[in-house]
């Protein structure tokens, strides 16, 4: 997983450590200083911070503490990240920031353990300073200590309190996210800032961050009687960063219900019965006293595998403004229709019938510093479109809008949705024209999606250009479907097949109807507009496939009129005859190149 590791900010662990050693001294960070400015962004804290170096190192691969070997330790720590589309690895000195002789940060409850002050020590480091950490984004913190790509889930809006069905089908994708090593969080929201930190009835803190620590469906009943039985019970671990304080309602630690459980089962569960912040409940109340879940997944690429794998496409890209619209790259989103366009395009294929589509959008991270303040992120979101089958310019209009995601001032903006086989274009956007800053995409499919930007406009001229002619006009047709076809009984099994000047595109075969509904695009660059373009039907059969009828189109510009319905003809050339059945496609031309 580490083994393509770039040194944040050129700090290399090994050389600094050997250097250290060999002068016998103790690692001080000059890139991140035992000072205030390490700590705040703005403003400074009341109580005088004196940074120490602990006493007890973590024992944990070449950065252990060896008690016969002393002279072997530096004060150097380094810890990996994921940021912006790569591990980094971050060097720290062991200073840890203190009041009172006290850790005023992250802290274990052994006052021997500082393993977690020092991963937040690097933490702090990568952000800027320790204030940066302060009301952070819990799915960006995800990814960034696992690589992986978080989905939120708003449990209120999504109604699963009360919807038995959504609620059971999300169990089953949180239950396969732990099981898989994925980390997951549970939230409430904090509306105002009096709700930061309240304490509700049932003992929940409103804005923690609660960690799953375990997912289960948990068998009801004693003995042999427990085992022959179905009932399951839905159930979820959480725990409480404060360490304490828990939950008191059905199935909390000393609840009457864990008599429903048998002995060996809870000892298989870990209930315990003290006040260490960690605590069961159904799901089915997770989903009504929480009101957001945060599913971080761990996305297997590796083909040695008995896991699901995923096929990933990482391309890195930016919002840049220009003034000339053709170079433009900053449109803003939908709202803004008269530069939307000009924002990065990417298209992706989906090859299978359908398959499930994970892309997530992230931007540049804004580091915090004393002299700039707090790095703001920008709004950013995405829309998909169904496209052309055979596009491969930048699109000009508005098509079907296939799936779009929320637009947020996150740092990364995740959707999974489920797609029919096609071409699809991403736009990923700024909520407002203008802004600038990099941003990575990733698109995760089940084959091979070939996700790839596109950059031209409309074909591009070459030295052939003059030789081999260049495109007059743009035509988009649209086979929407078609009615009556000659069949059997038990239906045609037909497809169509678009052609214009030696391009095709087909449709998939739509089995078992005289009515079939392809709804499939083209998009033609014509060097010969006077060539009508030619769309026929054929039924598909084992040793070969039927001819079922075809219809010529003029594609005229002038036509006012874009939706037609034509009856299918043969293939004769001198006076081609009816055939059964009838075609509806719509049709756009235009002498432009950018109309669509």
């Amino acid at each position: 997983m580490f083994s393509c590791v770039k040194p944040y900010e050129d700090q290399n662990y090994s050389s600094l450590k050997r250097a250290c050693l060999r002068k016998k001294v103790l690692f001080e960070d000059s890139h991140f200083p035992a000072t205030d400015d390490s700590l705040y962004y703005k403003g400074s804290p009341g109580p005088t911070v004196r940074w120490k170096r602990p006493k007890v190192i973590p024992d944990w691969k070449e950065q252990e503490w060896d008690p016969e070997k002393p002279d072997a330790y530096a004060g150097i720590f380094h810890f990996h990240f994921w940021r912006f589309g790569e591990w980094v690895d971050v060097v720290i000195d062991d200073r840890l920031p203190t009041v009172n002789n006290q850790l005023i940060y992250c802290h274990s409850n052994s006052r021997n353990e500082f393993w977690c002050a020092l991963v937040e020590k690097a933490y702090a480091k990568l952000a800027g300073c320790y204030q940066a950490l302060d009301g952070g984004n819990t799915a960006d913190a995800l990814v960034d200590f696992t690589g992986g790509v978080s989905e939120p889930i708003d449990l209120t809006e999504g109604d699963f309190a009360n919807d038995e069905a959504k609620r059971n089908q999300l169990f089953e994708r949180v239950l396969k996210v732990h099981s898989r090593g994925g980390l997951i969080s549970a939230s409430i929201k904090a509306v105002t800032a009096a709700d930061m930190e309240a304490r509700l009835a049932c003992g929940l803190v409103k804005g923690h961050a609660y960690a799953v620590t375990d997912v289960r469906k948990v068998r009801l009943g004693h003995g042999l009687l427990a085992f022959f039985k179905s009932e399951k019970l839905d159930m979820i671990r959480l725990r409480n960063p404060w360490g304490e304080r828990e939950w008191n309602g059905p199935w909390s630690d000393t609840s009457e219900e864990w008599q429903k459980v048998s002995k060996s089962e809870r000892e298989k569960m870990g209930v315990t019965v003290q006040d260490d912040g960690e605590f069961w409940m159904t799901f089915e109340d997770l989903c009504r006293y929480f009101t957001d879940i945060i599913k971080c997944r761990l996305l297997n690429t590796s083909y040695l595998s008995i896991h699901k794998t995923w096929e990933e496409a990482r391309l890195r890209g930016a919002w840049t403004r220009h003034e000339d619209p053709r170079q433009n790259r900053s449109g803003g989103c939908i709202n803004h229709k008269d530069t939307f366009f000009q924002n990065p395009q990417y298209i992706f294929e989906v090859r299978k019938p359908e398959d499930e589509v994970l892309v997530c959008l992230q931007q540049q991270p804004k580091r915090s510093t004393r002299q700039e303040g707090k790095g703001e992120n920008l709004a950013i979101g995405f829309d998909i479109y169904k496209v052309e089958e055979n596009r491969q310019y930048r699109m000009h209009s508005l098509q079907h809008k296939a799936a779009s995601s929320i637009y947020i001032n996150s740092r990364s903006v995740f959707l999974r949705t489920d797609q029919p086989e096609g071409r699809y274009v991403i736009i990923p956007t700024t909520f407002e024209p203008g802004h600038t800053g990099e941003f990575l995409l990733r698109v995760f499919t089940d084959v091979p999606s070939n996700c790839r930007e596109l950059r031209h406009d409309e074909p591009p001229r070459t030295c052939w250009s003059s030789l081999c002619g260049y495109p007059q006009q743009v035509t988009q047709v649209h086979v929407l479907g078609a009615a009556g076809l000659k069949d059997s009984q038990t239906g045609a099994n037909s497809y169509v097949i678009i052609k214009c000047e030696g391009d095709k595109v087909r449709s998939t075969v739509q089995k078992g109807t005289s009515t079939p509904e392809y709804n499939v695009k083209g998009v033609f660059y014509r060097k010969k507009p006077s060539q009508p373009i030619t769309v026929q039907i054929w039924n598909h059969r084992v040793l070969k496939d039927e001819f079922l009828g075809q219809v010529h189109l003029k594609a005229d510009p002038d036509d006012l009129q874009a939706l037609h319905t034509l009856h299918l003809r043969d293939r004769s050339s001198r006076q081609p005859s009816d055939l059964p059945g009838t075609v509806a496609v719509y049709v756009l031309s235009s002498a432009s190149l950018t109309a669509v």
